[in-house]
Formats: structure tokens, C-alpha cells, sequence
């Protein structure tokens, strides 16, 4: 049987700060890096929240872009005790408060219309008794959606935003007609989407979308799209700038 491995790797290129992860769960992903820097987040925004933070890689990669103050919601408690000790050894802690909860539990948690800006990289699979899901149930639950669908994300993010408070997720393609639904159902406008190709000659395989409560129903902009990868497979430099400075990340400790 395979041992659980705790690990200690570099945040991507950011000085000496570092994130505890486990070969058995989720490393964080560049989906959460691309996320962190999509989302825009203004000035006057003073409270941030991340749902299905995993062990915190989108909250502390905002913590390079504002002094807003974050909090982030983890169900999986072996995953957020990870967080938690990043955060912490990161002395990040006077900005970050990580939460293990469930999101659907976030309306008890928190005040309606309380956030300025809400981040999620949900579960991208749906779920039913004939999906093929892994052994893992913390794979399982990150992957598929068994505790969390798409609409209780975006219901929830809804009740807990501002007026004109901002909504940013990473997504898959495939479910970019739903989202936009979804969105526009519970009163966020669509306002910026960006798909993201793994290399220049191939299908778009992650799309950011960002909306905002109570928007005007007008203004939708299609950035220009992200090829993450060179052509010899070495990361863009737009990519190596999110890392920190170069593709020379999360090393091991």
C-alpha cells in the first residue's frame, strides 16, 4: 500500500514562501495560479473569499496582489490542515483566515452581501451513481461534484457579494454555455472571459470567467486567449511572470 507523503515545495517563485502539500491529494494546480491572476480586484475592495480553497494556494497567491483581507473555505480536512500550516509558516496568518467548512454552509458563516470579491476553482466534473471516480475521496471530492454542484457555487457566491461585487472562477470549456446561464440566473453579469490553450494548435482546455452582482447586462469582453506553452513546451513568458519570474517552480524542500 502506498504511504502518505507530506511535502514541502516552494510557492512558485514568491522569496522564500512555501506550501505544504501530499502526493495523495490534490497539489495545487496552474488553474489556481491562473485564477489569482485573472480575478480583478480593486482598490477599494477590503474582504476577499475563496471557496474550496484546497490548501490555500489561490489566498496566499492574492496576498502578492492586495491588502484586502481573505478568507478561505475548505471542507476537506486533511487538505486544509495543509493550508493552515503554510499559512501560518508563511506568516500570512494576519491576512488569510482559512475556514474548514463546507460552502454550502457559508450563508450561516458570513453576512449577505459581505464580500467584495468571491474566487472559486470548483469541482469541474458532474456526478452521478454511473460517473468513474476515483478511490480517493479527496481526489474524488476535488474532482467531481459529490458535495458541491456548479449552481450552489454560483447561487452562494450570489447571496454573499456586494452590490457590484466581483465573481471570478476557473472552469473547463465544455460547461462554459452553463456557466454563463448560471451566472445570469442568480443576477451576475458576465463581464470578462479568457480561454486558455496548453499549446497553440490545440483545443482550449481551461476558461476563466469573471462576472459581477447586479451588472449591467452589456460589456462582455473576450480577452485575447492565454497558450500557456512554447512551442519546444517551455511555459510562455507570460506564464513564467505569474510563477514569479521564470518556470523554475515548486521544488521540493
Amino acid at each position: 500500500m502506498k504511504l502518505k507523503m507530506r511535502v514541502k515545495n516552494r510557492l512558485l517563485n514568491f522569496g522564500e514562501n512555501i506550501i505544504y502539500q501530499d502526493d495523495e491529494f490534490f497539489s495545487f494546480s496552474l488553474d489556481s495560479v491562473l485564477l489569482a491572476n485573472f480575478v480583478t480586484i480593486r482598490y477599494s475592495d477590503k474582504k476577499i473569499l475563496d471557496f474550496c480553497s484546497g490548501n490555500a494556494p489561490i489566498p496566499m497567491l492574492l496576498t502578492f496582489r492586495t491588502d484586502s483581507y481573505i478568507y478561505g473555505l475548505e471542507l476537506q480536512k486533511e487538505v486544509y490542515k495543509l493550508g493552515i500550516d503554510s499559512i501560518y509558516e508563511n506568516k500570512m496568518n494576519n491576512q488569510i483566515n482559512l475556514i474548514c467548512d463546507d460552502v454550502m454552509n457559508s450563508d450561516s458563516l458570513f453576512e449577505p452581501e459581505s464580500f467584495d470579491v468571491i474566487t472559486c476553482n470548483p469541482p469541474y466534473f458532474k456526478f452521478s451513481n454511473s460517473s468513474f471516480i476515483n478511490d480517493n475521496s479527496v481526489k474524488s471530492i476535488a474532482r467531481h461534484e459529490v458535495k458541491l454542484t456548479l449552481e450552489n457555487v454560483i447561487r452562494k457566491a450570489s447571496f454573499l457579494l456586494k452590490n457590484h461585487g466581483i465573481f471570478a472562477m476557473v472552469h473547463r470549456p465544455e460547461r462554459f454555455v452553463e456557466i454563463i446561464e448560471l451566472l445570469k440566473k442568480n443576477n451576475i453579469e458576465p463581464k470578462r472571459v479568457r480561454f486558455c490553450y496548453s499549446k497553440s494548435n490545440g483545443n482550449s482546455n481551461i476558461v476563466l470567467i469573471e462576472g459581477m452582482k447586479n451588472g449591467k447586462s452589456s460589456g462582455l469582453k473576450f480577452l485575447y486567449p492565454l497558450f500557456i506553452h512554447n512551442a519546444d513546451g517551455s511555459y510562455c513568458d507570460e506564464i513564467k511572470k505569474m510563477f514569479g519570474g521564470n518556470d523554475n517552480v515548486a521544488k521540493k524542500l
